[in-house]
């Protein structure tokens, strides 16, 4: 039975039980816990530098207040980085290509810098809905405008992660396909494709850890509007 390209996509069940839980606890697994001797060893080192370079950049032009965010939005980083590179693994599931997953960290996030903006300032998280000097015709189409695209934020954030993460799996999915076919009849061009899906691959580890970088970098934008 041939299967479509979009089956990869599906959430695998063992005995009629979504294995989505699963996939969702193995990052935490992975990562090393910190140890309480003086000297940490060099995974270790490596973890506390990477996670305090990432803290300090994404937070630099957001206010003190906001830095109470900087466990969640860092760990959420790493969460992301980490089902979206095992999701590269052969015979693995990426629970980031579900709209629904991404979508569930979007929208709350979104949601809370939001309020945290109408309760602590709300005449300025008002103002973003109508730019200064605009003319009077105008002011009740840019509110709508405005409203609009504030609401859309959280959709766009899912949907980027789910489409960049979707197209690369596609992508590589169908190459493969390309080599495997190709290498009885024309060997020359399998091993060109072969190289092509190297290079294809490295794209995707980039990928996969910018698209996590760059949905934590925007929520802490929306986070800076607010504080």
């Amino acid at each position: 039975m041939t299967l479509s390209f979009f089956d990869q996509f599906m959430s695998p069940t063992l005995l009629g039980i979504p294995l989505i839980a699963l996939a969702l606890t193995l990052p935490w697994i992975l990562f090393p816990q910190p140890s309480s001797r003086w000297m940490n060893n060099r995974l270790l080192t490596l973890q506390s530098w990477f996670i305090r370079q990432f803290t300090q950049q994404i937070f630099l032009p957001v206010n003190i207040p906001g830095h109470k965010w900087a466990i969640l939005l860092t760990s959420l980083m790493l969460f992301l980085i980490s089902l979206n590179m095992l999701g590269l693994l052969p015979y693995t599931f990426t629970p980031t290509t579900q709209l629904s997953l991404n979508m569930a960290f979007a929208v709350p996030l979104w949601l809370a810098t939001v309020i945290i903006g109408l309760r602590n300032q709300p005449t300025h998280a008002l103002g973003h809905l109508l730019p200064e000097g605009t003319p009077t015709l105008l002011i009740p189409v840019l509110i709508i405008i405005e409203t609009i695209s504030l609401f859309i934020r959280p959709l766009a954030l899912g949907v980027r992660l789910t489409a960049n993460l979707t197209a690369g799996h596609l992508l590589i999915q169908l190459i493969a396909t390309a080599a495997f076919v190709l290498l009885p009849i024309m060997p020359t061009t399998a091993i060109l494709t072969s190289v092509l899906l190297f290079l294809l691959t490295l794209l995707e580890v980039a990928v996969a850890m910018i698209q996590a970088y760059v949905f934590v970098l925007l929520l802490s934008l929306y986070l800076q509007e607010n504080v």
